[in-house]
């Protein structure tokens, strides 16, 4: 076992003003299963990067271990390369039956690492680089969001496998996840860190309980500062009226009166005005005081959106539909049966490449047809997706969707969409997103203010609002495309993974306003505990062409 001793850590970026790390000091040990938690933007991702050495800083980070970190940077040249050809190059001196031996751990053959690294799933990449990752001695592991944009079943593999583990810092905004596979937090709140025993839940517990009693503290203090204010200012205007007394006065009226009393009016006032001053400093101390008990409260502001009402209850219905792109053997899914009706929040769910987002893809593109008076359903026809056609209205709807102009889709079945349906989507896809928010916010006819502070809400320091959105975090892009959803008036929202990256206490106060407002919405998330809160509905696609795809369980 050893240590990782930081002691004043101070980082920023260059040319920017904000302190990322400021005189930070705590220690963990080498053999901890760490959880990282933390708002997006705070520095996760930076102070991992810290430990790799990649960035100078003032302070010190002491350490006697090696350091690996996950994902890999995956070359493009390797992507059409087996993974057996290029592992060394991942990581230095790992062998190949290790390697094996952990992809069984994470249930796959070994004839992924022969296979064409570009032609393995998203979860199939994860489980290999996982598999590199811990094919190592003695190394200390950082990893950063090991989940995102897997399915359910891909995440529980990992989640399994990662609670076996030990001797690493996991990044994550999946509860579950946190839950399962880790004995320590490090916390990065808003003005400190902590390091703390235990998994997310026993953090937040204990911190919900702090935060209850610095909220009665506070209280407490506030109250205080009310009667030291009130006596403040009663003893100075006491002061005040005796300090003008001290030279006149009229013998008639105060015979007691002499010109010696000057001396003891004068020191009396002075012992009042002193009395004043005390009273200022307690003042002082008491909002110094409260002040500090509520700088690391979490306290979300609740967010608000722009539900509207259709006149059709019923917004989406499929009977047997299924998708297949024209040029694959296979079908994406068929045989597919829901509906969607106003209020109803419908989650999909099924394994990665089923054809969630091809099925949301559709959607968007029949409701842009359909607002144009164009085609509203095909009965086995075959849907275009390619650059020749008219896509500026689907362009808006689908955000900045990058089309193939090869790509086309061959249906089957039926799919309706209600007409002059208006819908409100997030894409999955965060790279399109680039230039200033004032840029973003013309571009798509969003009120700036009312934007800027929506984003606000969801925890953004107004100086990131300075920067362009590429030099965002994952974490606050994904919020650009939230807040812009939001601020959209909508009949439906379609979000395809809209918490990739975002932090524990955004997804909390997401839940909150979507229980609250009750809007329709069509949602890909593997999140399973958001799922549970939000979902009325949950439609299940099965890859498997010849299974039927009808599973729709209530919740």
């Amino acid at each position: 076992m050893a240590q990782i001793n930081v002691n004043n850590l101070t980082f920023y970026y260059e040319g920017s003003s904000d302190h990322i790390f400021e005189n930070v000091s705590f220690s963990i040990d080498t053999d901890w299963k760490l959880g990282f938690i933390g708002r997006n933007g705070k520095g996760k991702t930076t102070f991992l990067n810290l430990l790799l050495g990649k960035y100078e800083y003032t302070g010190s980070i002491s350490m006697n271990t090696v350091f690996d970190y996950f994902p890999y940077r995956i070359k493009s040249e390797y992507l059409d390369l087996p993974a057996a050809e290029f592992v060394e190059e991942l990581k230095l001196g790992c062998e190949q039956w290790r390697i094996i031996c952990e992809l069984d751990k994470l249930g796959l053959d070994a004839e992924v690492l022969y296979r064409p690294f570009d032609t393995l799933s998203l979860g199939e990449r994860t489980k290999v680089m996982l598999a590199v990752l811990f094919s190592g001695e003695n190394d200390f592991l950082l990893i950063d969001e090991p989940t995102n944009h897997l399915d359910q079943e891909s995440r529980e593999m990992v989640k399994a496998y990662l609670a076996k583990k030990k001797g690493f810092i996991l990044v994550s905004h999946d509860r579950d996840l946190l839950d399962a596979c880790i004995d320590h937090v490090l916390v990065l709140n808003r003005h400190s860190i902590e390091v703390q025993s235990g998994n997310f839940s026993s953090w937040w517990e204990n911190k919900s309980r702090k935060d209850a009693f610095a909220q009665m503290e506070n209280e407490k203090h506030r109250k205080e500062i009310v009667k030291l204010r009130a006596a403040s200012e009663r003893t100075r205007r006491w002061a005040d009226k005796n300090e003008s007394t001290k030279i006149g006065f009229d013998p008639v009226k105060e015979p007691d009166r002499c010109k010696g009393t000057r001396a003891y009016i004068g020191a009396k006032t002075k012992k009042m005005q002193s009395r004043v001053k005390q009273m200022e400093v307690r003042i002082h101390q008491e909002i110094e005081e409260k002040e500090g008990l509520l700088q690391d409260i979490e306290n979300p502001v609740n967010l608000k959106m722009l539900p509207m009402n259709h006149y059709k209850k019923m917004l989406i219905m499929a009977d047997h539909y299924g998708l297949k792109y024209t040029d694959a053997a296979d079908v994406l899914f068929d045989g597919l049966n829901f509906d969607i009706y106003q209020g109803e929040r419908v989650f999909l769910k099924g394994a990665n490449g089923c054809g969630k987002s091809s099925l949301i893809k559709t959607i968007l593109y029949k409701a842009a047809d359909a607002e144009h008076g164009l085609c509203q359903t095909e009965y086995g026809g075959e849907l275009y997706l390619a650059e020749e056609m008219d896509l500026t209205e689907k362009k808006r709807l689908a955000g900045e969707m990058s089309l193939s102009g090869e790509a086309s889709l061959r249906e089957s079945g039926t799919l309706r969409i209600a007409s002059g349906l208006r819908i409100s989507y997030i894409n999955q896809d965060i790279s399109f997103l680039h230039g200033s928010i004032k840029e973003f916010c013309k571009k798509r006819n969003l009120d700036e203010s009312l934007f800027c502070a929506i984003l606000r809400q969801l925890d953004m320091e107004r100086v990131q609002f300075a920067k362009n959105i590429e030099d965002y975090s994952e974490g606050q892009k994904k919020k650009v495309l939230i807040a812009a959803s939001l601020l959209t008036p909508a009949h439906l929202y379609i979000w395809d993974e809209p918490l990739n990256y975002i932090d524990v206490f955004s997804r909390m106060q997401i839940e909150r306003l979507l229980l609250a407002y009750h809007p329709t919405m069509l949602v890909v998330e593997h999140d399973e505990r958001f799922r549970e809160k939000i979902a009325t509905k949950t439609i299940e696609i099965k890859k498997k062409a010849d299974e039927k795809q009808k599973t729709i369980r209530m919740k």
